[in-house]
Order: C-alpha cells, then sequence, then structure tokens
C-alpha cells in the first residue's frame, strides 16, 4: 500500500469515525481503523473526507490515528463449509473466535469465514472441453449429510474449461481452468466473494405459486406464505415474535435456513444454538443445524455491525438459492436493524424523516425484501431458486402505525399480526384471524388443491367465515348478554370456539402439536366443521343445544392435534362418530 492512500482520523463519534486523506477509496469500501485494525465501512464521501461506519467497540481510538483502506467493498465468502456455521454481523466465525480470545470478541480479531485447512472432497458435474457460464454448476461436495453444496461458476464468468480436477482440496485451491473467449485462462476454486449490498444476479423472477408450507396451522390454513414469498410478524413486546421465527425455522418447508439474530436478546440466540443441534428435521431425522446458517448480532454487540447483519444473511440466503434450493430467511428483528440504521444517521447528521428514522429507511426496506423470490437462477442447466424473507418487527408498545412497520407492509404480501390480548389469555400463536392477511392465498391456492383437494381449500373459508361470525356476536354477547342470542347462534360461538382452542392454538413446546403436516390440518380443520355442520342440522330437528354442546366427542375434537402424524389417519373416524352420536340426539328427539 502506498503511504498516501493511509487516512488520518480527524473525529470519533461513537461508532462513526472521519478521516480524511481517503481520495483514492470509494463508497461503501471496507478500510481497517487504526494499528488495532478495527473493521469499518466508507458510508458518506466529502472530498478526500471520509465516514466511516465502525463494526467494533471504538473505545481508545483518537484523531491522528491512521485509516489503512483496502479498496474492496464489505463481502462474504461463499463456499463449503457456512452450513452449520455461527457467524457475527460481518461473517466472521463466532466458534472460531471462540477458541482464538473466549467468550467475548476481542477487537481487531480476522478470521476467515471459511475455514483454510479443510479439504472437500470434490466431484465434477463437467468434463474438460465443456462450454460454461456464469451459474453452471461445475461439481459438487457433500457439505452435510442433507445439503449437497454445488460448486457454481462466478457469475460474471465463462467460457471453456480446460482442466478440472477430481478429489480433496481446500477452499482456496483450484478445481478447474477457464480459458475465456478473450483467450485468458481464470482458475476457479470452490469460494466466491460478493458484496454484501449488490444482490447477486438471475435470469429471471417468477411469481411464487407454490406453499411453503410451516407446520403451523394459523399460517398455513389460513394465511399462507409461498415459496420465494415474503412475510412480516409485527407485535409488542412478549406476543411470541421470537417463538414464531424459531417455529419458522424449524418446520418451513425449506431446504436451507438462515436465521439472523439482528440485536435480540443474547439468550435467544442461546435458545436457538441449544435446539436446533438436538430437534430433528422432520424430512430428514437429522438434526436441524445440518441445514441452518446462523447469523447472531446480539444486542450487546458493536451497533454498526447489526446493520450489516441482515445483507450478511441475505446474501448468503441468496448463493444458496443460487443453487436451485428452497431457502427461507428469518430476521429477527427488523426493527433492532432500523434502530442502527437511525443510530448512524444521526451521527452523520443527516436530515430526520419520520420518529428520528432516515429519510431513506423505506427504501432500504423494500431493498432487503426485494431481494427475496422464486427465480430462474444464471446457467446453462435449468432449475429454479426460492428465497422466502420472513422478518419481525418490534413496533415500540405494538404501534402498527410505527414508521418500521408501514415501511414493511408496503413492500410485503404476508402480515400476521401478533395481539398482546391474545398472549395475555395464553392463546399462542397470538396471531390475529381478523387482522392478519395473505395476498398468495390465490396463487398457491392451485398447488393446495393439487396436494389436498379442494374440500380443504372451502373448510379455510368456512372456518374463517365462522370466525368473522363469532366476531361480530361477541359485540353484541358484551353490550345485551349471551342470552339475547339464538340457539343457532350459540351453536355458532360454539364452533367459532373449537376452531380457536382445537385447531388455532398450539402448543410450541409439545413435541407432538409443535408441528402439523397439511395433511393433518386438512383432516383437523374438516372434523371441527363437520361437527358444526351435523349440531346444525340436529338443532333443526329439535335437539337441545346444551346435548350438543356436551357431546363426548368433542373430547376427541380436543385431543386429535395431540395425534402422532403417524396415526393421524384415525382423525377421520372423528366424524363417523361425531355423525352417530349426534344422530342418536336425534332418535331420541323423536
Amino acid at each position: 500500500m502506498k503511504k498516501e492512500d493511509v487516512g488520518r482520523i480527524v473525529k470519533v463519534a461513537g461508532p462513526l469515525v472521519i478521516a480524511e486523506g481517503m481520495s483514492t477509496s470509494r463508497m461503501y469500501d471496507v478500510v481497517k481503523v487504526s494499528d488495532k485494525r478495527l473493521v469499518g465501512e466508507i458510508i458518506e464521501l466529502e472530498g478526500d473526507r471520509a465516514s466511516i461506519q465502525v463494526y467494533e467497540e471504538t473505545g481508545g481510538i483518537g484523531p491522528g490515528e491512521a485509516v489503512y483502506p483496502t479498496h474492496e467493498p464489505l463481502s462474504v465468502e461463499l463456499g463449503p463449509g457456512m452450513v452449520e456455521g455461527i457467524y457475527d454481523g460481518i461473517q466472521r466465525p463466532l466458534p472460531g473466535i471462540a477458541r482464538e480470545t473466549g467468550a467475548f470478541i476481542t477487537r481487531g480479531v480476522e478470521l476467515p469465514a471459511l475455514p483454510r485447512d479443510r479439504k472437500w472432497n470434490f466431484v465434477p458435474t463437467v468434463s474438460k472441453g465443456a462450454k460454461v457460464t456464469g451459474g453452471d454448476i461445475i461439481g459438487t461436495v457433500a457439505e452435510t449429510v442433507i445439503i449437497e453444496h454445488r460448486i457454481m461458476l462466478p457469475p460474471d464468468l465463462e467460457g471453456e474449461i480446460v482442466e478440472i480436477k477430481k478429489g480433496s482440496f481446500t477452499v482456496e485451491e483450484p478445481v478447474a481452468v477457464v480459458k475465456t473467449p478473450e483467450g485468458g485462462k481464470v482458475p476457479v476454486t470452490m469460494m466466491q466473494r460478493w458484496p454484501v449490498r449488490q444482490p447477486r444476479p438471475y435470469k429471471r423472477k417468477r411469481t411464487p405459486h407454490e406453499i411453503l408450507s410451516t407446520g403451523q396451522r394459523i399460517i398455513d390454513t389460513f394465511f399462507p406464505l409461498g415459496k420465494g414469498g415474503t412475510a412480516c410478524v409485527p407485535g409488542p413486546f412478549g406476543s411470541g415474535k421470537t417463538v414464531i421465527q424459531h417455529q419458522l425455522a424449524k418446520w418451513a418447508d425449506a431446504e436451507v435456513i438462515v436465521y439472523v439474530g439482528c440485536g435480540e436478546r443474547g439468550n435467544e440466540m442461546t435458545d436457538v444454538l441449544i435446539e436446533f443441534p438436538e430437534l430433528r428435521d422432520p424430512k430428514s431425522g437429522e438434526a436441524l443445524m445440518k441445514r441452518t446458517v446462523l447469523i447472531a448480532n446480539t444486542s450487546n454487540m458493536p451497533v454498526a455491525a447489526r446493520e450489516a447483519s441482515v445483507y450478511t444473511g441475505i446474501t448468503i440466503a441468496e448463493y444458496f438459492r443460487d443453487m436451485g434450493y428452497s431457502v427461507a430467511l428469518m430476521a429477527d428483528s427488523t426493527s433492532r436493524w432500523a434502530e442502527a440504521m437511525r443510530e448512524i444517521s444521526g451521527r452523520l447528521e443527516e436530515m430526520p424523516g419520520e420518529e428520528g428514522y432516515p429519510a431513506y429507511l423505506s427504501a432500504k426496506i423494500a431493498e432487503f425484501y426485494e431481494r427475496a423470490g422464486l427465480v430462474d437462477c444464471l446457467g446453462s442447466n435449468e432449475r429454479k431458486g426460492a428465497l422466502s424473507a420472513i422478518g419481525a418487527v418490534s413496533p415500540p408498545g405494538g404501534d402498527l402505525s410505527d414508521p418500521v412497520v408501514q415501511a414493511t407492509l408496503r413492500v410485503v404480501k404476508v402480515f400476521w399480526s401478533l395481539e398482546a390480548a391474545l398472549a395475555y389469555a395464553r392463546h399462542f400463536p397470538a396471531i390475529s384471524w381478523l387482522r392478519s392477511y395473505s395476498l398468495y392465498k390465490d396463487a398457491v391456492a392451485d398447488s393446495v388443491r393439487d396436494t389436498l383437494g379442494m374440500k380443504y381449500l372451502e373448510d379455510s373459508k368456512e372456518a374463517m367465515r365462522i370466525l368473522q361470525e363469532e366476531d361480530e356476536l361477541a359485540e353484541i354477547v358484551r353490550l345485551i348478554g349471551l342470552d339475547a342470542l339464538s340457539p343457532k347462534e350459540r351453536l355458532t360461538m360454539e364452533a367459532a370456539r373449537s376452531i380457536r382452542e382445537d385447531f388455532l392454538h398450539q402448543n410450541a413446546f409439545h413435541e407432538i402439536d409443535t408441528y402439523a403436516s397439511l395433511d393433518k390440518q386438512a383432516k383437523m380443520l374438516s372434523v371441527v366443521l363437520r361437527y358444526h355442520k351435523e349440531a346444525l342440522k340436529a338443532l333443526d330437528s329439535g335437539s337441545s343445544l346444551e346435548d350438543l354442546i356436551d357431546l363426548e366427542t368433542r373430547e376427541k375434537i380436543a385431543r386429535a392435534r395431540y395425534l402422532p402424524e403417524s396415526e393421524s389417519k384415525a382423525i377421520p373416524k372423528i366424524e363417523e362418530e361425531i355423525a352417530s352420536e349426534i344422530a342418536s340426539l336425534k332418535k331420541e328427539v323423536v
């Protein structure tokens, strides 16, 4: 590095450092601040003066100290070794740092994201002389027992394979050589580097048309998410946002999970680290960690790295999407990300927007969610990849008019609204069935119908109608009393209670009830609605409302959720028992 390239600090304001003599640097270049080599990123340039957000604690750094430019943007390493990895907000491996420096990150510590000494067994999928283009898969590596890591040609490279190897290599050793159209020869390794703020390219983006099943009944039945879709989960403190994110990470029908803990409490990330290796993936039976990447930037870590953590997470997710996988990204929570932007913006003395957030808040949130999608991947071998993005939002006091919530709702297509009243009533997931919505419901209807039949879609609409009618009747009950309702209306209230308590309520910590397949959900909902349908007929025939409410079979309806998946075939038999018991009531009336 030339001596004249080295800048000098003129001001330090928390994580914001102002340096002069940075005329050779560009926006978003990474720099090393002081001789402690703290990682920073240029976020504003004016002449030769640069504003740098530092991703580490700046205590003890003062004016006059050196700033060393790297002339490269903040980038992540992509290659074998990421799955089961635990990283901080700028992709430093936390287990490696713990071994080197102890439980807390030492300032200036530098460790590669991917292990340099580990060898991977590379199996080529192309032969010498093959014509290749950016995104083509040239080989595979068995990264875990679940994930086959597909080694892709960098997006900007094309030409002819003049050398291809087979065997064990590190991520830095060339496994192929490509001759470009210009005649140059480019060695290809198993590792790529990619700038986190730049979306990875693809051929074409498509409309999500297949449901991303989550095993959570209220989501899959009423407010489904499409593979490649976007969703947000806003709610007040204690309403269960993190538990829902954990549930989706555990059970979502995605092949790779990227979980970003952005500014949340350390004990919540600890729960993930403890649970995921012990939990079994319902498809493969292997530990969930074997298909998971964790980004942990907890509330006691530097605020600037929190702003970068969501970009690190989504870039890793895009890389697995490009292999042709279905990837689900959980960001918990984007409010902490927005607060980090607000703090940096304030130190830059930018003109504040609503509630002190930067004026570009909406644009940043939109850019993040726009990186999700169902795409045709780059390369000559056709494949589709899906990246679904689910962000938790933590508005102060659960206020849905908060700027972060409103900016998020403008770009996402699924809204799972958490309610404090449901949480206080111990109804979990505390997702409001009256305020939530999904704009993917019609788009995924064909795939759901092909799997479960038209009846499930009709049952879903009927159940929602009953819940909406219950809300209207509840207002009458509050004003006048239960006696003001007709027997049919009281039966509707009872059916709605069964839908809420026997179907929508789900125990995340019960070994069986924590997850319900789409098939089991369809059977459970059918049983609840069959009770309502048969009871209405019996009421018209003169049966007593009290007898219909006190049916013995209703206990079996309530316990259907605790039946293991292997025994869910027994659920339709409950419908027969309902019909039989109600028929006996009719005979007694006659």
